[in-house]
């Protein structure tokens, strides 16, 4: 800047390049930190000068998506790169479970590599370069349409808006799909193990197969019709 050198990121930066914090910038940094801000430090002329924050505003129905996950029977869990004290702080106020702050893109993946290895099946929602890797890798990438393309190009399903409560919705909607499969299912092969042994010894007349088996085709068809009913919740 002006033909000086500046220096701008974390205090971790600062500290690799040999540049001790002032006690009135640290205070500052901690209390901005304890509001959920993520700060950066600015340096010039070999000192550091100055504390920069940024936070995010909560989008309104944040809150209530993680709720809505929590009652699906999910557990939440953050991956970020913002600062331990910012990212509870926001955890805090939309009920995540679980906080990994300060983490890398190869963090992120080897956090989500371990819950696999658990036995837990994951589904990771993300919208940045950061995120690309442990969208790949996890059972279901969700990435958000106002995203990178790198997130957009390693995620399963993507969202066309910004918005976590289409995620909710995926989920529920994905579980109703497969109660109505499972349901077409029982009932198709419950009606052939009983209706294949009748007609084999010829007690079943082939007028009324014919129409029974008409009557599982059309039940099968009106029962996936149910999906049309559904309603997000909110």
């Amino acid at each position: 800047l002006d033909g000086a050198d500046a220096l701008v990121g974390s205090a971790a930066l600062m500290s690799d390049e040999g540049l001790e914090v002032p006690d009135v910038l640290t205070a500052a940094a901690v209390a901005a930190s304890d509001r959920g801000a993520t700060v950066v430090l600015v340096a010039w002329d070999g000192a550091v000068r100055g504390v920069l924050t940024v936070s995010d505003e909560l989008a309104d129905n944040s809150a209530r998506a993680v709720g809505r996950l929590h009652a699906l029977g999910l557990r939440t869990v953050m991956l970020t790169g913002d600062n331990e004290r910012a990212a509870r702080h926001v955890a805090a106020l939309v009920g995540i479970d679980e906080v990994h702050a300060q983490v890398l893109p190869e963090e992120k993946l080897a956090v989500v590599d371990g819950l696999r290895a658990e036995g837990h099946r994951v589904a990771m929602i993300g919208d940045g370069v950061n995120d690309a890797a442990a969208l790949a890798a996890a059972d279901l990438g969700i990435a958000m349409g106002t995203g990178t393309d790198a997130a957009i190009a390693a995620g399963d399903l993507t969202l066309m808006r910004h918005d976590l409560m289409l995620a909710v919705d995926a989920i529920a909607l994905s579980r109703a799909t497969l109660r109505i499969i499972r349901g077409n299912l029982f009932w198709a092969f419950f009606y052939n193990v009983c209706a294949i042994p009748i007609a084999a010894f010829g007690l079943l007349n082939p007028m009324i197969a014919g129409a029974a088996m008409a009557f599982s085709s059309v039940f099968v068809v009106t029962n996936s019709l149910r999906l049309r009913g559904f309603r997000p919740v909110r």
